[in-house]
């Protein structure tokens, strides 16, 4: 999932590096933190040596706040003495922090050359500790140094308490671990909140040893708040409470290599109990997407199918065959719609994508006039087979990355699904035949059969896992907050 840190030279570590999980009561989210001293500067983990690990569920952290476990081995015996600390947090304030310091003639510490600083910030613990919540990056050889601005969750700084002392320590970097002390500050965010509006803040940086022992002390340096900015990092409940509407569209494979429908072996063959797996794909996935949309109604589309009157084939048909209003009440409409549309068409081919995909982009492109966050559009794809079009689909897929767009694509049958899997760009990034690089990943890409047999909550599971995360990845690179929001 992710790492921390690492921290040089220390049996004692605190990290600062937080994990940001979504809790969900209603599944057993299972955890494990595995600990490593770190020896090379590899990223493969089994080239570093593993100290301990330990396992449990997320709802064991968040109804504890803080536990403290031994360390195990692979065979669950004690790893030595080590312990582990994990404290959870709910981030129900969703403002963030972003501060941007530097410092003005800071103390030497090295004998050649000048110091290497940086910065810790600490806020007081349940316990009364001081508990350390950022560290900057090192900036190397120099007394007056500007650190990178970085943001933080509010929650994390203070606690959201405005008012909660922040205590700031500035070290000269050593690679062996020992650090050695410059000087410190204390400050709260309702003070750093001065350095707004452009007008930097100043504080002294003091030694309390030397302040002790020398009579003429001012400071070890100054540390300068160039600014201080709080904002809302919103999340995709956010964006939906503030009035954003799922658009929800279905695209539907009628090409021949599905088999005629009245024969059993057809995927398109609607069984005694009134379904098959295209149905089933459509009412797992769109019996949660619709609870999204006011309206309830959807366009079907389907492709690959020659049609009435005159058996022209079409890639972008609407199945209701009202060309003008191809919406279905709800999700049942669109079964109903599939289901009456079957024997009024001919399978044929070839598996074209792209029109489809178009067809959705110019809606969401419209959308995009608005300058708001309040349509976002979903195209779910339920096919047999191989894409035909595929230079023209990647890069249909590629322009629709640039929109408020997000295509699903439900594989069923047993065919060989490899280009689905590369247009869902988890490994790499997609891109089209001219060489530009998709804005974002839209697609995600899951094969039915692998559902066949489960609950179908777990196949919408799979297929909507990533999308709250692409709705809330569009508007904030655009910059569109939800419509209706509180201000920071």
């Amino acid at each position: 999932y992710d790492r921390t840190e690492t921290a040089v030279n220390n049996l004692n570590p605190a990290f600062s590096k937080k994990f940001v999980l979504d809790y969900h009561f209603e599944e057993v989210q299972k955890l494990k933190f595995a600990l490593f001293d770190q020896d090379k500067s590899s990223a493969q983990l089994d080239e570093h040596d593993f100290l301990g690990q330990f396992s449990c569920s997320l709802g064991t952290i968040v109804s504890s706040k803080k536990i403290t476990r031994p360390l195990l081995l692979l065979n669950d015996k004690p790893a030595g003495k080590g312990l582990i600390t994990i404290a959870a947090q709910e981030l129900s304030d969703n403002r963030v922090i972003t501060l941007s310091l530097a410092g003005r003639k800071l103390d030497k510490k090295d004998l050649f050359g000048k110091s290497d600083p940086f910065l810790e910030f600490y806020k007081p613990g349940d316990d009364g500790k001081w508990m350390l919540v950022h560290r900057t990056e090192v900036i190397k050889y120099t007394l007056d140094p500007v650190w990178k601005p970085f943001t933080v969750p509010l929650v994390s700084l203070c606690d959201g308490d405005m008012e909660k002392p922040i205590q700031v320590m500035c070290y000269d970097h050593d690679n062996d671990g020992g650090h050695d002390f410059i000087g410190e500050l204390q400050t709260s965010v309702s003070q750093m909140c001065e350095a707004r509006g452009g007008v930097p803040l100043e504080f002294e940086c003091i030694n309390p040893k030397k302040q002790r022992k020398k009579k003429n002390y001012k400071n070890s340096g100054i540390i300068i708040l160039r600014s201080c900015k709080i904002n809302r990092d919103y999340s995709f409940l956010d964006y939906i409470l503030g009035g954003c509407q799922l658009m929800f569209t279905v695209g539907i494979d009628f090409t021949a290599s599905n088999g005629n429908p009245l024969d059993p072996s057809s995927l398109h063959y609607i069984n005694p109990m009134g379904t098959n797996e295209y149905l089933s794909a459509i009412l797992a996935v769109g019996q949660i997407i619709q609870d999204y949309d006011s309206d309830k109604m959807f366009p079907a589309l389907g492709f690959g199918a020659q049609l009435p009157p005159d058996w022209k084939v079409s890639h972008e048909f609407a199945i209701n065959f009202n060309p003008t209003n191809p919406f279905c009440s709800g999700v049942d409409g669109i079964a109903q719609a599939y289901s009456a549309c079957l024997p009024h068409i001919r399978f044929y081919g070839p598996t074209n994508f792209s029109p489809i995909v178009n067809h959705v982009a110019r809606f969401a492109a419209q959308a995009t006039q608005q300058q708001t966050a309040t349509q976002y559009f979903i195209l779910l794809i339920i096919t047999d087979g191989v894409i035909s079009d595929m230079e023209e689909t990647r890069h249909a897929v590629v322009q629709a990355s640039k929109l408020p767009m997000s295509i699903i694509i439900v594989g069923v049958g047993n065919a060989d699904f490899t280009a689905m899997e590369f247009l869902d760009g988890d490994s790499r990034m997609l891109r089209s035949h001219t060489g530009e690089e998709a804005a974002r990943d839209i697609v995600q890409f899951v094969p039915f059969r692998e559902f066949r047999n489960a609950a179908k909550e777990t196949l919408a599971k799979a297929v909507l896992a990533e999308l709250p995360q692409q709705v809330v990845q569009y508007f904030k690179h655009k910059n569109l907050p939800p419509t209706h929001s509180e201000p920071a």
